[in-house]
């Protein structure tokens, strides 16, 4: 389904009881909210909500750079438009960065935060990184950036021995529109959080793969000591994608976390 928010047409999913606690569900990078199906059977006793962001899906995505502060008012539009006041957020990767974006405009929306995969800034040695995905997107499109993505999204051995669910993610990435991937690369090359997310005083929980290349577990050790309060689980045997590749501990994770602030 498609609604309007924040002057944009966004695709979204609901599910689950209309009376039960509300959860939003904000993907990664060159995905859709489709990879949050592994976590659908578990949050069946929650009303799911689960959007693709703007530039992803069947979202619209306006050609033009980005930021972290449309994202999360693209966020509350949505929340808005669909007369959620409050919420449990969870954000995997740049969905991590909207959500601390978001809580940081207005910590009042919020029921909790769970931040997974993700960081609380870019440093000025992976800056560079980004422009260099911007320049190949847009030379050689998304499909030469499908290898890569997963190498660093899943091990060698999850590839090997789930080779269909894998093949879900690489249709996603490589479906991105380029506009879209390329204006989320310049709202992330942005992003530097980590001095004001001590602000945050909702309950928070961090989840990462403890193999995660891109945003590593030290990532989330220091978003972990500066939000107080928070909690911080390490999944073995993932990378970034850790709510695929290890789908029942995160699962189980999440659940237990959502259990006691509901």
């Amino acid at each position: 389904m498609r609604i309007s928010a924040n002057g944009i047409q966004l695709n979204y999913e609901a599910q689950g009881p209309a009376d039960a606690p509300t959860v939003v569900m904000s993907h990664s990078l060159a995905a859709t909210n489709a990879m949050w199906d592994p976590q659908m059977e578990a949050l069946k006793d929650y009303r799911v909500i689960r959007y693709d962001m703007r530039g992803h899906g069947d979202s619209d995505a306006p050609d033009e750079a980005y930021s972290l502060e449309m994202l999360a008012d693209d966020l509350f539009g949505l929340m808005d438009a669909l007369e959620i006041e409050h919420t449990h957020y969870i954000g995997l990767s740049m969905g991590g960065m909207i959500g601390q974006t978001a809580a940081l405009k207005n910590n009042d929306r919020f029921l909790s935060l769970s931040l997974c995969d993700t960081m609380s800034r870019v440093p000025k040695e992976m800056q560079g990184t980004w422009d260099e995905r911007i320049t190949s997107a847009r030379t050689i499109g998304m499909e030469g950036l499908v290898d890569g993505t997963m190498a660093r999204w899943f091990s060698e051995s999850y590839m090997k021995t789930e080779p269909e669910e894998c093949d879900k993610v690489r249709d996603m990435i490589r479906n991105t529109k380029v506009s879209g991937f390329c204006g989320c690369c310049r709202a992330i090359q942005g992003l530097d959080l980590t001095d004001r997310i001590s602000a945050i005083n909702v309950p928070t929980q961090m989840i990462v793969g403890e193999d995660d290349p891109g945003t590593p577990v030290a990532a989330h050790q220091v978003m972990h000591e500066k939000i107080k309060g928070s909690e911080l689980v390490i999944l073995p045997n993932a990378l970034h994608f850790s709510n695929v590749e290890q789908k029942n501990a995160f699962n189980d994770a999440y659940i237990t976390f959502l259990g006691k602030h509901s």
